[in-house]
């Protein structure tokens, strides 16, 4: 992985290194898209996207130093390419490169103080996420509380009788837990929070998610015993 000639110190250099790095990730993810998705062979061994402070990407090994001079970013993205949906597969990549992000500029202030920090913090909160970038995701307005019997929510649905019918994958779950649950939840897939959607469970990161968004109808689900989002099958992949 390429090095900063010096390694940055003060803020604005720290921030200047991690602007490169997301303008890389964000071309390779957004604009290089079809290179990108070409590199990352399921049939190679464990890749990693790297973003470059000159705003150059590459897609290599992981470097071998243990433990590396900066953190690494995530690691098998390649394994779960033609698992997925291509937008969900390049939107799971966009999160763990945001959290590689993060990690690294961190990694860089970690000897600057606390109001240095919330400095940095600041200045790269004011830039739009990779994944925000990726899947043109918009923050949603804070809607006002509703009482939880004034509508039907996630995967709890009504029939025309007035009588409450939960989806039988999440019948685990009382209904009261379901209406409250899915009013401040964002789905794990496109960030949305809608509530008059069917929903789905990962039974192992508990994360949540819109049925259409991860291909899941009520059927399917009616039909799977353990749910396994895509966050998880990645993992292990990896393992």
């Amino acid at each position: 992985m390429e090095m900063p000639s010096t390694t940055p110190k003060t803020v604005e250099e720290i921030f200047k290194d991690y602007a490169g790095r997301r303008a890389a990730l964000v071309r390779a993810l957004a604009h290089d898209v079809d290179e990108f998705y070409g590199l990352c062979d399921p049939d190679k061994e464990n890749l990693c996207l790297y973003g470059h402070p000159n705003e150059t990407w590459e897609v290599v090994l992981p470097v071998e130093e243990v433990p590396p001079e900066l953190p690494e970013p995530a690691l098998g993205i390649n394994f779960a390419r033609d698992g997925m949906n291509r937008k969900d597969w390049l939107s799971l990549v966009a999160v763990h490169s945001d959290s590689w992000l993060l990690s690294v500029a961190f990694y860089l202030g970690s000897r600057l103080k606390q109001n240095e920090r919330k400095r940095l913090f600041s200045l790269m909160n004011d830039l739009p996420t990779v994944f925000e970038v990726v899947t043109e995701w918009k923050p949603v307005k804070e809607k006002p509380s509703v009482d939880s019997g004034s509508r039907s929510q996630g995967s709890a649905k009504r029939s025309n009788d007035g009588q409450v019918k939960s989806n039988p994958k999440l019948a685990r779950r009382s209904i009261e837990e379901d209406v409250g649950e899915h009013s401040k939840t964002l789905c794990g897939s496109c960030g949305e929070n809608s509530t008059d959607e069917f929903w789905i469970g990962c039974d192992i990161c508990e994360r949540w998610y819109h049925g259409k968004c991860v291909n899941i109808t009520p059927a399917k689900a009616d039909c799977i015993q353990r749910y396994k989002c895509s966050f998880c099958c990645m993992k292990k992949c990896r393992q």
